[in-house]
């Protein structure tokens, strides 16, 4: 089992000082992995159901993750995930090859379709199609980070003749598909090295991984992706005990991913990960 820390551009973490400040503990704790999430913004007043305040902080993850390599050397730094059919697939792609070669190639690509229709409303993104977005845009910015001559034709982006240096240092970029539909599903199979889920107990865990395998008989998955990744922050902010972190592993989790709670000032999230470090025996 891998362990990683989400919500570092959140709330406190969204701080330079308490930020920095995480980033070198966790890596000194032994964790594998820091996630940031993603909203440009957030609807006022929230949406029933969607408790988030409007007034949270939240870093643009390009850039906490940015701020975050230059404060460790070799944690991995993962968006967790990125609501693609907000960006614009070319810009994103030359901020993400960015950041993979500042950091010396700690990228982790994960990315979701989003859920919040205001939201998309106001970044101009089609909330209707945002699925086909994504798949359109990702094969874009594949083309960018791997074709010698980069080009694509596509319904939402199209380009040809042009170059967008420099490449990643990773050939591929890791990608991790986030969302529990039945288009998720598929296109983590299809196209991505792992799958993220979040808030998610141990039985909607065993659900969702059945879902994949079921996308996984419709849809056959690229060699080339190898083995299907799950990662799975579970709900609150507890650390895991021995016995749920079996449980999570019994159910084909590969990482879990573990959130602070957002109340934490600079010194108590350090607290933390040196206590979930021990904790889980990382090295």
């Amino acid at each position: 089992m891998k362990f990683g820390l989400h919500s570092v551009n959140l709330h406190t973490c969204s701080y330079p000082d308490a930020a920095a400040r995480l980033g070198r503990a966790a890596e000194a704790a032994g964790f594998e992995s820091l996630w940031t999430a993603d909203h440009i913004v957030l609807p006022d007043p929230p949406l029933p159901g969607r408790p988030m305040a409007p007034d949270m902080r939240l870093l643009d993850p390009v850039v906490a993750l940015t701020f975050l390599a230059a404060h460790t050397r070799s944690i991995l730094l993962a968006t967790g995930v990125i609501i693609l059919p907000q960006r614009q697939a070319v810009v994103l792609a030359k901020q993400l090859a960015s950041l993979d070669v500042l950091s010396n190639g700690r990228l982790v690509f994960g990315l979701g379709v989003g859920w919040c229709e205001p939201e998309m409303r106001a970044s101009g993104a089609p909330f209707a199609e945002r699925g086909r977005v994504a798949d359109d845009y990702l094969a874009a910015m594949r083309a960018v980070w791997t074709q010698p001559k980069p080009s694509h034709r596509g319904p939402y982006v199209s380009f040809d003749g042009v170059q967008a240096m420099p490449r990643p240092v990773q050939t591929p970029i890791p990608i991790v598909v986030g969302g529990r539909t039945p288009p998720a599903y598929r296109r983590a199979v299809t196209q991505g090295h792992g799958w993220y889920g979040f808030g998610m107990d141990v039985e909607e865990t065993r659900k969702s991984v059945a879902a994949l395998g079921d996308a996984g008989r419709k849809s056959p998955r690229p060699a080339e992706l190898g083995r299907l990744e799950i990662s799975v922050t579970p709900p609150g902010f507890d650390i895991p005990d021995k016995a749920m972190q079996d449980a999570y592993a019994a159910a084909g989790v590969d990482r879990l991913i573990l959130r602070p709670r957002p109340e934490m000032d600079a010194a108590a999230l350090e607290r933390f990960v040196a206590e979930a470090g021990r904790a889980l025996g990382l090295p």
